[in-house]
């Protein structure tokens, strides 16, 4: 007799759900508007600095709303959090098209933070965390790759209609957010569930219970928030990610702008460019989770933040003695590749590192405190490039100030240390 087949396991809808929800979330929050900072710079006759305002304002208010909506995750349940989320930024990109001006754009920047807060990086990994234990660095590698897609493939996706003269990047953003409506909305009400036990499985999709579960779910052991918070780790961790966030995104907000108005590029290759640098950190983003599996999370965080940093002195040339910045084609390309093989993998290893180090007692409040210093760092990497760039009049110093930055990500990631699960530092 045949023995019972166990049903397919509902992590993989779950992981395959959460990427899709992902992708368009940061595609639409963050990606697609960095991208069309030089339209916007056209249409409201504005500055490299007054544009960099937007995504400023999202990373800002969002790390500021961030630790709250940590513990509302813990004690209300990730999925209502996360269905919530999806609403205010279906409403908000739905609007998006129709903004008349940048203080519109700021107003609806400002509400982008608190969906994507809601439903954006943080919900995810505690969710996935919820279904998987001994595949959760390969599946927050798959999870945090989909942003990236989201940056390599929704601009090029929309080229045609933003570089179009009768259309414009309003009718290209519409597009997408009606993408949004019916790709990430309705999956997220039809598909997610708070955890294995809901549907009468068990995390990995296992025969029995983890070790030490009694009811069908992995017991949330780790390291109590009050001791998180006097530990090292967390905030030498929370220093790095802030140094890391602030160099991805000081180059991923203005390298459009780079590209078209001081290297030469036409809109169509600068975009492809840009394409090309969120398509390495997609490969990044997979490569480093997958690794992290099979060696601890701090080791490849620490890997992964040097080839940022090696990445950023791509950037640099020395012509006649004279420092300055490559508008060499290859070298811009070998940037894009390094930079986002390097920004993918330490994008990843941020949230690993946390969950390795902390566990899951608490996880929501602490991801929630590292993700308003690192949205903060991301934040003010957007501002000061722009503004150093409407200054200066060029992107020297701007790029010099990420590459120091990038050195004190490599050297905040060296001081992290372990973490006992008891909370004790060794």
């Amino acid at each position: 007799m045949r023995a019972e087949q166990r049903p397919r396991f509902y992590g993989w809808y779950i992981a395959g759900c959460c990427l899709v929800v992902f992708f368009f979330t940061n595609g639409l929050s963050l990606y697609v508007p960095q991208n069309l900072f030089p339209r916007f710079m056209e249409t409201f006759g504005a500055t490299p600095a007054e544009v960099s305002r937007t995504t400023a304002i999202t990373f800002a208010l969002a790390g500021i709303i961030a630790p709250f909506v940590g513990a509302a995750i813990d004690r209300l349940g990730v999925v209502r959090v996360i269905r919530s989320g999806l609403i205010v930024l279906a409403l908000t990109f739905t609007a998006y098209p129709f903004a008349q001006s940048l203080q519109h754009l700021y107003v609806l920047h400002a509400a982008i933070a608190v969906g994507l807060v809601f439903c954006g990086l943080m919900p995810n990994i505690v969710l996935l965390s919820n279904w998987f234990i001994t595949r959760r660095g390969t599946v927050v590698g798959l999870l945090v790759a989909g942003s990236s897609l989201a940056g390599a493939t929704l601009p090029v996706s929309i080229a045609p209609l933003v570089n179009d003269p009768a259309l414009g990047w309003r009718v290209g953003f519409g597009v997408l957010a009606a993408a949004f409506w019916l790709f990430a909305v309705l999956p997220g009400f039809l598909v997610l569930r708070e955890s294995p036990r809901v549907v009468g499985q068990f995390p990995d999709g296992a025969a029995g219970a983890p070790s030490g579960s009694t009811d069908g779910e992995e017991l949330r052991e780790g390291v109590p928030f009050a001791t998180a918070l006097r530990s090292r780790t967390l905030w030498c961790l929370a220093i790095g990610s802030a140094s890391i966030w602030f160099s991805i995104q000081a180059i991923t907000s203005q390298f459009t702008i780079y590209l078209e108005k001081d290297a030469g590029f036409q809109p169509v290759n600068a975009t492809q460019l840009y394409s090309l640098l969120l398509a390495c950190s997609v490969a990044g983003k997979f490569l480093f989770g997958a690794i992290s599996d099979r060696f601890t999370k701090r080791s490849m965080m620490l890997v992964a933040s040097i080839v940022l940093l090696a990445g950023c002195l791509q950037l640099f040339s020395l012509e006649d003695g004279v420092p300055g910045l490559t508008q060499d084609h290859v070298r811009l390309a070998a940037f894009a590749i390094v930079f986002g093989l390097g920004f993918g993998g330490s994008f990843t290893l941020i949230q690993l590192v946390a969950v390795e180090s902390f566990g899951q007692l608490a996880l929501g409040r602490i991801l929630g405190v590292i993700i308003f210093i690192d949205t903060m760092g991301g934040a003010l990497g957007t501002l000061l490039a722009g503004q150093i760039r409407t200054t200066s009049g060029d992107y020297f110093l701007s790029f010099s100030v990420v590459t120091v930055v990038a050195m004190i990500a490599v050297l905040n990631v060296l001081m992290i240390p372990a973490v006992a699960r008891s909370g004790s530092e060794r």
